[in-house]
């Protein structure tokens, strides 16, 4: 099935921005809107790299090590770019972290729409499952990036990291399977997908983020989404 590049390079883009707007609500002041977006950016193109040594590697001869593999290498890759010293022990830094897992998981989307669309079986139906699944990536993605940015700002970076990389390995083998079971089993792992990933963004969302911000600041940013919700 033919798709048009073009079009699906947007599909995780656009969600992961409407995402991102969401998740910013009450952090104003603690960012630079410019690094955000340089964050943004710059997780769109290390997905991209990790995405192409993905494709280049063959997960299913060695299905166990490469579950671990691919877990350890994207969580450490957000690591490097965050440990950097301007942003250690910064509250900013678990900010660009969601931003950069939100591009890091938004590259995830156009890969697999691509790729599964090389299959001549695939149908309409299939890649509708997939893009709704993708989304998982993105929500995943997001909430590593903002766990491990929290760690380097909490003086924790180790702990931090070995505990997001744990945390990835069950997404992933999830996802492996995914990709060797038929319907109807296929759209109930792809759910998996978007189940498992919006567990841990709303726990990273909820309970490690706010840590950021002093008992005022909570307060007030509790009364400020209270007043834009009505």
């Amino acid at each position: 099935m033919e798709v048009p590049i073009q079009a699906v390079l947007f599909l995780g883009i656009i969600p992961a921005l409407v995402l991102m707007f969401i998740s910013l609500k009450g952090y104003e002041g603690y960012y630079k809107d410019k690094s955000v977006f340089l964050s943004f950016v710059m997780g769109i193109f290390l997905g991209v790299i990790v995405l192409i040594v993905r494709f280049l590697t063959d997960p299913q001869a060695l299905f166990s090590i490469f579950v671990v593999l691919y877990a350890f290498i994207e969580q450490l890759i957000k690591t490097i770019i965050l440990n950097i010293p301007r942003l250690q022990y910064k509250k900013e830094t678990a900010i660009y972290g969601l931003s950069l897992g939100l591009g890091f998981g938004s590259s995830f989307t156009p890969f697999l729409i691509i790729a599964n669309s090389q299959s001549p079986n695939v149908t309409l139906t299939e890649l509708s499952i997939i893009i709704v699944g993708s989304i998982g990536f993105i929500l995943f993605n997001a909430a590593s990036g903002a766990y491990i940015g929290f760690g380097i700002f909490s003086g924790k970076m180790t702990r931090y990291l070995m505990i997001a990389i744990l945390v990835q390995i069950p997404f992933n083998v999830i996802y492996n399977i995914s990709k060797l079971v038929a319907d109807p089993n296929f759209i109930l792992f792809q759910s998996g997908l978007i189940l498992y990933g919006a567990i841990f963004f709303v726990y990273v969302m909820k309970k490690v983020l706010p840590q950021i911000l002093t008992m005022t600041e909570r307060r007030k940013r509790t009364k400020k989404i209270k007043k834009k919700d009505r």
